[in-house]
C-alpha cells in the first residue's frame, strides 16, 4: 500500500515524540509500505521568527508570508527540521532522504490567490517517479512544506494541502494526518468518528471548523474527491496506531468519508 503520513505542528517541537513516530513509520515501511512523509513545523517557525524580532500572522490558518518569513521557513522547514526527522529515522533503523519541493524538480508551486499572503502558495504539479526511485532504493522521502513557483521563487506551501498533492500524485491508498489534536469536533465539542465530505461546507459556515482546521479539511476533500482511499486525522500521541492502520480497528481521530 501507499501512505502518505503528514506530521507537524506542536508533534516536531515533542522529541520523544518525533523518535516514537520514526519507529512507526519504520514499521509500515518493514511491512511492505510505501510511505511518504510530509511535515510542516509551524511552531518552530513561530517561534524563530519571534526571537528574530518578526511577529505571524495568520488569515483562515495560513501564515502570511513575505520574504523574510519565507527565508527563515526555508531554514528552519527545508534545514533544522527536515534533517532531525531523518536523523530520527535513521536512528529508528529506516533510511530517509530529507527534500523539498524543488529538490529533483519534484513540485511546482503556483501563488495562492486572494488574502494577501504573499508567498504562500499551493501545489500545481507533481512529478511522482521520483518517489518511485526513491522507494526502489529503499528509502523513504521526508518532504518539506515549501515548492518553487514558475518565477524561480520558493513558497510556502500548507503541509496539509502539501501531504494532499503528494497522496493523490502518488495514487495513495491512504493518506494521515497527525495532529496535537484528538480530531474534528462537532458543534458539542465532541470528537467526530467519521466526517462525510458533505458536512463540511455547514460546518465552516458556522464557525464549527475554524483555524488551522480549516485547510486541513480543504486538504481532506481535495484527496478525497481525487481517489484517495482512506483519509483519516489521527492525535499524534496515537501514533503507534499507523502500523496498523490498514489492519486494526482504530477507536480515536476522525476518518473522513466521500
Amino acid at each position: 500500500m501507499k501512505i502518505v503520513v503528514k506530521i507537524g505542528g506542536a508533534a516536531l517541537d515533542d522529541a520523544a515524540l518525533v523518535e516514537r513516530f520514526a519507529r512507526s513509520v519504520m514499521e509500515l515501511a518493514r511491512g511492505g509500505h510505501r510511505v511518504i512523509v510530509v511535515h510542516g513545523g509551524g511552531a518552530a517557525l513561530s517561534r524563530t521568527l519571534r526571537d528574530l524580532g518578526h511577529e505571524s500572522q495568520f488569515v483562515n490558518g495560513l501564515r502570511v508570508t513575505d520574504a523574510r518569513t519565507r527565508d527563515v521557513a526555508l531554514m528552519v522547514l527545508a534545514g533544522q527540521l527536515n534533517k532531525q526527522l531523518v536523523a530520527a529515522m535513521g536512528h529508528a533503523g529506516q533510511f530517509a532522504v530529507g527534500l523539498c519541493g524543488g529538490d529533483l524538480g519534484m513540485f511546482r508551486a503556483k501563488r495562492k490567490n486572494g488574502g494577501g499572503l504573499g508567498y504562500v502558495g499551493e501545489i500545481c504539479a507533481v512529478e511522482p517517479k521520483w518517489f518511485e526511485v526513491l522507494w526502489g532504493s529503499g528509502a523513504i522521502p521526508v518532504i518539506a512544506s515549501l515548492a518553487p513557483g514558475v518565477d524561480g521563487q520558493y513558497y510556502n506551501v500548507n503541509a496539509d494541502q502539501m501531504a494532499s498533492a503528494c497522496a493523490v500524485a502518488c495514487q495513495a491508498n491512504a493518506l494521515i494526518f497527525l495532529t496535537d489534536v484528538p480530531g474534528v469536533k462537532g458543534a458539542d465539542g465532541g470528537v467526530i468518528r467519521w466526517l462525510e465530505l458533505k458536512s463540511i461546507p455547514a460546518m465552516v459556515a458556522s464557525a464549527t471548523i475554524s483555524g488551522g482546521m480549516l485547510p486541513k479539511l480543504e486538504a481532506c476533500t481535495q484527496a478525497k474527491r481525487r481517489g484517495v482511499g482512506r483519509v483519516r486525522i489521527l492525535p499524534a500521541a496515537s501514533v503507534e496506531l499507523l502500523p496498523g492502520v490498514f489492519t486494526e480497528r482504530i477507536e480515536c481521530g476522525t476518518e473522513v468519508m466521500q
